[in-house]
């Protein structure tokens, strides 16, 4: 084999192993994360689409950890009576405390959703409630999305993720497999985010400062 030949496959075989160890790590992260002690925020956001999460968020609400709760991403089927009768949540509380948010598709539009409710009430602390899997994503997402805003996660996690573990599961693993795929671009849009943040402020600064120079060299 040509010497081109072997570079290539050397790189290759280097992008292949970084790519599978990456997705063990990212696989056993997300298995294992554990809820530590929540922080009281402005708000709280659920994702919908996963056990428990509407339950877990509601709770969270009832015992005063935000002002109000985001529903994001509800079915369009779904009636605010039937997110009520989910939620466990008291008539009242539901109704002065609860936003329904039927716009989003995907976790993009979660993030977009989620920029314009927090926008409206002036939140910047929000708890995220989302299956443990999905959290990864979701932050990377909302944090490009909310830049300034302190996201404080609350992973939900999932029944088969307390049993078993998840190599020894083909539903699992092919579950953990495909979030993982969809979190590298996801990350791979938040960390260009954040490097064109830091370069048009960088950019701004240099600037300004060469205005101050120049007014100041004025006679």
């Amino acid at each position: 084999m040509a010497r081109g030949g072997r570079i290539v496959a050397a790189a290759l075989g280097i992008c292949l192993i970084s790519f599978l160890g990456g997705f063990v790590v990212f696989a056993t992260l997300a298995s294992r994360m554990g809820t530590a002690e929540v922080e009281r925020a402005d708000g709280i956001v659920v994702l919908t689409g996963g056990e428990h999460r509407l339950s877990e968020a509601a709770r969270l609400l009832s015992e005063g950890l935000g002002r109000r709760l985001l529903i994001s991403g509800a079915n369009p089927m779904a009636t605010a009576e039937d997110l009520h009768r989910n939620s466990g949540l008291s008539a009242a509380l539901f109704r002065l405390s609860v936003d329904i948010g039927y716009s989003a598709h995907d976790t993009v539009g979660n993030a977009d959703e989620t920029r314009a409710w927090a926008h409206e009430h002036g939140f910047q602390r929000l708890i995220i409630v989302t299956s443990s899997y999905h959290m990864p994503r979701t932050l990377a997402e909302l944090g490009r999305a909310m830049p300034c805003a302190k996201l404080i996660p609350y992973p939900v996690i999932s029944s088969n993720f307390r049993t078993e573990r998840w190599w020894t599961h083909g539903a699992t693993a092919r579950l953990l497999f495909s979030e993982y795929v969809k979190f590298l671009p996801a990350a791979a849009r938040l960390g260009l985010a954040r490097l064109v943040g830091a370069f048009g402020a960088s950019a701004l600064a240099a600037r300004v400062t060469l205005a101050h120079a120049l007014l100041g060299s004025r006679p």
